[in-house]
């Protein structure tokens, strides 16, 4: 996401470079190249108009001290206005009532309504600790229902049983009086879509609304759709009072216009992103960590608590005191951290939250492939328990066995076998304390900027 804001931004501060101060003509040029790139982003036009002249405002009157330079000085305007207009800080969801707290999934129909209900459900579970049940109101779409329950029992949400010959209001209410019974903490009600907004729809779903009570009304929208998602976010608010805003599809949206809009236009929070096709594919939305991944500087935060959330410790702690001792590091263990990485979204996706890699060349961005991930893990599958423990009797015969079972080529298994040799060899010398000699070692060779830890932007 932002991939096109990431490349812009990052050419203005080039731009800037050797550049004494911050002056009014420069401040000028690289305005231009910002409302440029907002627009192509996709982002609101009034929105695009305020915020350069926010900026502008602020930028005119900055001091420049001596240890930034104007680039520097012109981010941090950037950054705190792009912070500021998303929301300032993460808005979560409004829980502390007397259970169930009740949630009310709203949006078009296509927007991932029922698949951002199992993964807030999954969230909720995870991340607060509360027992959630899920019920589908949705009685128009075919196999809605039943998407619905194989997505919430794949979280393990209790799901309400609901049929396509039941009434909304009577499956909603149904419900209610079922998460009471069975001391529900939340219960997440998700209801029909339409193609467009209409008259019947929002009377079903206001109605849905007062016999509910929901504490959280969340419209889900489709990232992709720019900032036509902001302005019908902002027409489903006018005829439904809703609390925030779940984006989906942020993961297949390289331009973010809708992040940038939603809240200016609705006046209501984005609380979260859809990241992914996967039940864990749901990120809280916090504005400035978002603003600093449009500019280049990374989301450790969000890496490290995704880490904490997704990561087995124990599985980790055991390989670590493994690597401690010395003893040998398998395939078996590579394939767990392969899956692993896999948990957390990909390699792409903890790319995209490192400080830097919006200046990382494209074709170097390409060869860091999630499909790559899989065939290795499938090569590894496809070998023997022995194979896994003892890979140096994988041998020509074995080879070809192993990629025609993974569904590769051998020259595939090769380059396995080959990356895995030289894993083993690093993590060896590891032993003990190995790792800071290695480090040291490996210092001068690093590339320049890696060496050190110093702070600072990249510039």
């Amino acid at each position: 996401m932002f991939d096109t804001l990431q490349e812009r931004f990052g050419d203005v501060i080039k731009g800037l470079r050797g550049q004494a101060r911050l002056t009014e003509d420069n401040i000028k040029d690289s305005l231009r190249e910002v409302r440029m790139a907002l627009l192509e982003a996709d982002v609101a036009l009034p929105v695009v108009r305020g915020f350069i002249e926010r900026v502008r405002d602020k930028a005119l009157g900055a001091e420049v001290t001596r240890s930034l330079t104007p680039g520097q000085v012109l981010i941090k305007i950037v950054n705190d206005e792009l912070t500021t207009l998303m929301g300032e800080a993460n808005e979560g969801l409004e829980l502390n009532v007397p259970p169930p707290a009740v949630i009310l999934m709203a949006g078009l129909q296509g927007s991932g309504k029922t698949t951002s209900t199992a993964k807030l459900a999954h969230f909720l579970q995870l991340r607060h600790k509360k027992s959630v049940m899920v019920v589908s109101c949705d009685v128009y779409r075919p196999a809605a229902i039943d998407q619905l329950r194989t997505v919430g029992t794949e979280v393990g949400a209790t799901v309400h049983p609901s049929t396509p010959d039941q009434a909304p209001l009577e499956i909603a209410r149904a419900a209610l009086d079922a998460a009471r019974k069975q001391f529900k903490d939340v219960l997440i009600v998700d209801t029909a879509g339409r193609l467009a907004i209409d008259q019947d729809m929002m009377q079903e779903i206001r109605a849905l609304y007062d016999a509910l009570s929901p504490v959280e009304t969340l419209f889900v929208v489709d990232s992709m759709t720019g900032q036509d998602a902001a302005k019908t976010a902002r027409a489903f608010h006018d005829a439904l009072p809703l609390s925030g805003v779940i984006l989906t599809k942020a993961d297949g949206d390289a331009r973010g216009g809708a992040a940038l809009s939603i809240r200016e236009i609705t006046g209501k929070p984005i609380k979260f992103l859809g990241v992914g096709e996967k039940t864990t594919a749901l990120e809280p939305f916090h504005p400035d960590r978002i603003a600093s991944r449009i500019l280049g500087m990374g989301d450790v935060v969000s890496l490290v608590e995704e880490i904490q959330d997704k990561v087995d410790k124990n599985k980790a702690e055991k390989l670590a005191r493994k690597i401690q001792k010395g003893k040998g590091f398998t395939l078996d263990d590579f394939r767990e951290q392969l899956q692993q990485m896999n948990k957390l979204g990909g390699m792409a996706s903890m790319m995209e939250k490192l400080p830097g890699m919006g200046q990382v060349p494209e074709q170097m961005k390409d060869q860091v492939n999630d499909k790559e991930v899989t065939k290795l893990i499938a090569i590894v599958d496809s070998m023997t328990a022995q194979e896994r423990q003892f890979p140096q009797i994988v041998k020509g015969s074995r080879r070809k066995r192993i990629a025609r079972g993974s569904g590769t080529q051998v020259q595939d298994v090769n380059k396995l076998l080959k990356q895995f040799m030289q894993m083993q060899k690093m993590l060896k010398k590891m032993k003990g304390g190995g790792m800071a000699k290695m480090m040291r070692q490996m210092q001068g060779k690093l590339p320049p900027g890696m060496g050190g830890m110093g702070g600072g932007f990249p510039m």
